[in-house]
């Protein structure tokens, strides 16, 4: 039954909806609902890296990709935004871009990508199991669109940002559009949670 309330509860985050659990501004309280941080992937330095080595920070979890037109950088852009905000605080946040595009999203690339956002910025690349899994344990979804005549594709993917807490429990998740002063303003209680 809980698996059921969790499916529709992130079904209508997802695509934009609203739920009696929204807490203002495109933030929603998904403690309980969603699973605790878990995965095994490799960051933009081909580091192999799994959830518990960002235990005791605030992590943002964002699926995209590199090539993305719109979406991502607006979404990227607004992160660091708060980030920057909690001042001396923002070194306790990170945030972790997976790729959902992993054939053109190299680590070179995905390194390029994530460094211009700020040193909080994580990009992560697994293999097709990896990233399933991921999809799969946070029920987001991506979808490559039919290749133009020069081969470049556009990726559909869900837009949300999970928020966890220091020790990887689930808190928030962030709709596209949320200001970064909201957002800001959630994480500093976070961290101030521990």
């Amino acid at each position: 039954m809980r698996v059921r309330a969790l499916a529709g509860v992130l079904a209508l985050l997802l695509v934009g909806g609203c739920v009696q659990r929204q807490l203002g501004h495109h933030l929603t309280n998904v403690a309980g609902l969603v699973a605790p941080l878990q995965f095994h992937m490799n960051d933009q330095n081909g580091a192999a890296v799994t959830a518990a080595d960002y235990r005791g920070r605030v992590v943002l979890l964002y699926f995209g990709y590199t090539h993305c037109p719109d979406a991502c950088p607006l979404t990227l852009s607004t992160l660091a935004d708060a980030i920057s905000q909690l001042g001396a605080e923002g070194h306790r946040v990170r945030v972790l871009f997976v790729t959902v595009d992993p054939r053109r999203d190299t680590l070179p690339v995905l390194k390029r990508y994530v460094n211009d956002f700020g040193p909080q910025f994580v990009g992560l690349r697994g293999t097709h199991a990896q990233l399933t899994r991921m999809i799969k344990r946070y029920r987001v979804s991506y979808h490559y669109e039919k290749p133009d005549a020069s081969g470049a594709y556009e990726v559909d993917h869900s837009s949300a940002v999970f928020i966890f807490g220091p020790r990887g429990q689930a808190r928030l998740l962030a709709q596209t559009g949320a200001p970064a002063s909201v957002i800001a303003a959630k994480l500093r209680h976070l961290l101030a949670a521990g």
